[in-house]
């Protein structure tokens, strides 16, 4: 068992690193959906190596600190309802048999991102990007939900192969010798 400081340490460095991803995204727009990528990954790993409910703590605090310091509140809310949550979940998920396992990933992964889509069109008015769209605009929610589907696979496919690196490679250097 890691002690406190040990656990706030890696808490507050992962939380730095998550916000300066976050920032990297409002610098450069063109990372504005690879950024809240990355700082999922970065929680999946202190679910790890802490905790789930350490890693919960942490992508609570991200969310509401990115919502205030990001100049890109599209690069925030997509994290926060869509990339930040699932490497946490996914940590349980894990554990379920395979073929329920697939379906509840893609549940969970589908729900977000409409809830993400409602909130933005509803919430903050983006109802011209599809009206903007023309003849397309008809197509655009089941050629984007596919589209989604793609990069989740993509994701969770990467997220397998950064926890096999992460155990293999970088887990052992972090363990204390005793």
């Amino acid at each position: 068992m890691r002690d406190i400081s040990y656990r706030v340490a890696v808490g507050g460095i992962v939380s730095a690193l998550c916000l300066i991803s976050m920032f990297v995204a409002g610098i450069f727009p063109v990372f504005y959906i690879i950024m809240p990528m990355v700082s999922g990954v970065l929680l999946m790993i202190i679910a790890q190596e802490i905790s789930p409910k350490c890693a919960v703590l942490t992508y609570i605090s991200v969310s509401i600190l990115s919502l205030f310091i990001t100049a890109d509140k599209e690069c925030s809310l997509i994290f926060i309802m869509i990339f930040g949550h699932y490497p946490i979940m996914r940590c349980k998920i894990g554990n379920i048999k395979n073929p329920l396992r697939f379906i509840i990933k893609f549940a969970v992964f589908n729900i977000s991102v409409l809830a993400f889509v409602c909130v933005s069109v509803f919430i903050f008015g983006m109802t011209e990007i599809v009206s903007d769209m023309g003849e397309f605009g008809k197509y655009a929610e089941v050629v984007g939900m596919g589209l989604a589907n793609v990069i989740f696979i993509l994701y969770d496919y990467n997220l397998t192969i950064i926890n096999i690196i992460y155990r293999e490679k970088f887990m052992p250097k972090f363990r204390r010798k005793r």
